[in-house]
């Protein structure tokens, strides 16, 4: 996992989640000055609103994951077409009112995920039920979504 986005380790697997969306938003608070050329990176193409979309649905899907686990049942897989799929959507101006929304929707859902997390003993954080990472692993594994934010990169 590439961590370059917090200058010291987060204490908590909250504070890593936050700090990922905190780092997104402040990389999309320059992303009114994108002048419509997508970003090529790793053979996809990248645009702000791709990147808000991509950041918003890792973590939808991970919290789904988690919340899915922790009542005993197995997670709905998910059908994204992720980093793929370039809409006509993502390509459009990314303006002020799109900041507000991403600043919205994003710090909800990274506030949604703090509760969740802070709310579980290191125990639970762990071994965590079901198959797959534990809640901690799945907690930093989001982060990586920081990616595609920094494949757009700062625009100032």
């Amino acid at each position: 996992m590439n961590d370059t986005h917090t200058a010291t380790a987060p204490r908590t697997p909250a504070d890593a989640v936050t700090g990922m969306v905190d780092h997104v938003l402040a990389l999309a608070a320059t992303w009114t000055a994108w002048d419509g050329e997508p970003a090529h990176v790793d053979g996809r193409v990248y645009t702000p609103h791709k990147a808000v979309r991509r950041v918003a649905d890792h973590l939808i899907d991970h919290l789904a994951e988690m919340e899915a686990r922790s009542a005993g049942r197995r997670p709905q897989p998910d059908h994204w077409h992720a980093s793929a799929v370039t809409t006509d959507a993502d390509r459009a101006p990314f303006t002020q009112e799109d900041l507000d929304e991403a600043r919205s929707r994003l710090t909800r859902l990274a506030r949604i995920w703090a509760v969740r997390l802070d709310a579980l003993t290191d125990e639970q954080l762990d071994h965590s039920p079901g198959e797959g990472w534990s809640f901690r692993e799945l907690a930093l594994h989001v982060t990586e979504s920081a990616y595609y934010a920094d494949a757009v990169g700062d625009l100032s």
